[in-house]
């Protein structure tokens, strides 16, 4: 769950608990309220009856005895005896409503269910007063049914009420916190678009002067420093390999001219092995000037007609020629594309020499064209790359184990190279495995066709 439904969710729960409370106390409460105003009342009315009783007003007794339209107070006048001696007409012949007697001129409360009113609750008050024929009782009972009814009531209201508030709360806070979040978004996505060659990008600094903005302004100071670092970075590298270029083709040069001349012992050995490092070594220094200028400017490549099978059967001859030992095979299809044929003829050259340096037997090309796309593969039965591991062969300087290391000749800079190559190109490059058992391994190039050539499958 994202943290807009968290909060929204918890933010429900957190009401839902303070609602559940809440409501508990208030209908607590309010049915304590509401039995304080029944006891009033039958208070009342027992202190009516006690004083028609105490002054002998025999008709007002009978009057306060009936019950009126609605009233469901019922009315016992008892002896010292504790018999009855008056009572409402629905108690006619009952026992007395409670065991209650209090002492003359006080009063007492108790609760009880009466079963001539439907086993209603009911609240009974009992108070006692002097009358010239000796003390009475009078026992007022109060019905709480009005009470439980109000109680059910406002139960039904709030738990009919609280779902519906609740959905408001949750949907309120999820919209609320979406806002409060959109400049967190704006800033993650540009933040995922920003890649080690736009590092001059700025992520967008809200102007609410809150968290998000301070995040957002500690976020582009890093970006600054990094920035700075890359730019360094890349200069140092630029510079470097500049300068290398000069006594480099010195070195180069006072070889050869000693690899023209009569040498005593394994002097000439040593002196082609110098020769072999220092190609090595200018093939280096080159690749970093490229990878430098292509962080630093991005590749520019021409744009004209490049047959990739041209390039394919031209690399097949060299190959064959520096490699005498292994196997080129070869599926070629004719297959057009627009752009560079140096830098696109560079790319497949090592990719080539990536699969003759890992190959045990063979090397495979195949060009073909299908639907408005060229594919150049080239393929090798070396030791292969397992599947998580592909996609960093395309990193510089990265070397995943033994077979591909650097003993074999390889500096990890090639594969980055076509990768830029074919990215400028608008093509894709991709490493798949070379037999269905996932053995070698295939470098697969995808570029878009020059518009007026439709290609063939192989």
């Amino acid at each position: 769950m994202g943290v807009r439904l968290r909060l929204a969710l918890a933010a429900a729960v957190v009401v839902a608990v303070a609602l559940a409370v809440s409501a508990a106390i208030f209908i607590f409460v309010a049915r304590l309220a509401l039995i304080g105003n029944v006891d009033d009342a039958a208070s009342q009315r027992a202190a009516d009856v006690a004083a028609a009783v105490a002054g002998g007003d025999q008709q007002q007794v009978t009057q306060l005895l009936r019950s009126g339209p609605g009233d469901q107070t019922v009315v016992q006048v008892l002896d010292p005896a504790g018999r009855v001696e008056a009572a409402s007409p629905v108690l006619t012949g009952e026992a007395p409503l409670s065991p209650l007697r209090p002492a003359t001129g006080r009063s007492l409360r108790e609760q009880r269910v009466l079963p001539v009113a439907g086993e209603d609750p009911f609240r009974i008050v009992a108070t006692a007063v002097a009358t010239a024929a000796g003390p009475r009782t009078v026992l007022v009972g109060q019905s709480l049914r009005p009470v439980n009814e109000s109680v059910e009531v406002v139960t039904a209201v709030l738990v009919t009420g609280m779902p519906i508030l609740l959905v408001v709360v949750g949907v309120a806070t999820f919209w609320f916190v979406g806002r409060s979040l959109r400049p967190v978004e704006a800033i993650r996505s540009r933040v995922a678009g920003i890649t080690a060659r736009d590092l001059h990008a700025r992520v967008p600094v809200p102007g609410t002067h809150d968290e998000v903005a301070a995040l957002a302004e500690t976020m582009n100071g890093m970006l600054d420093r990094l920035e700075v670092a890359a730019r360094s970075q890349r200069r140092f590298v630029a510079d470097a390999s500049h300068e290398l270029r000069s006594p480099l083709a010195t070195i180069q040069a006072g070889l050869e001219r000693l690899a023209l001349t009569e040498l005593p012992g394994s002097t000439g050995h040593h002196v082609q092995l110098m020769r072999r490092e220092t190609e090595r070594l200018g093939r280096l220094v080159s690749d970093l000037l490229l990878l430098a200028r292509v962080d630093e400017h991005g590749l520019s490549p021409r744009r004209e007609d490049v047959d990739l099978d041209d390039l394919a059967y031209t690399e097949r001859n060299g190959l064959a020629v520096r490699h005498p030992d292994l196997l080129v095979r070869t599926q070629i299809s004719p297959a057009r594309v627009t752009g560079d044929a140096h830098d696109l003829g560079r790319a497949l050259r090592n990719l080539t020499d990536n699969a003759a340096r890992h190959a045990r037997a063979e090397v495979v090309l195949r060009v073909w064209a299908e639907g408005p796309d060229g594919y150049l593969d080239v393929g090798d039965d070396g030791p292969g790359v397992p599947a998580d591991e592909r996609h960093r062969i395309f990193e510089r300087f990265v070397r995943l184990d033994d077979s591909r290391s650097r003993a074999d000749g390889g500096s990890g800079l090639g594969l980055a190279i076509t990768r830029e190559i074919v990215a400028a190109h608008g093509g894709t490059v991709t490493a798949l495995p070379a037999g269905p058992g996932g053995g070698g391994l295939t470098v697969r190039i995808r570029l878009p066709l020059a518009t007026h050539d439709r290609g063939g499958q192989p």
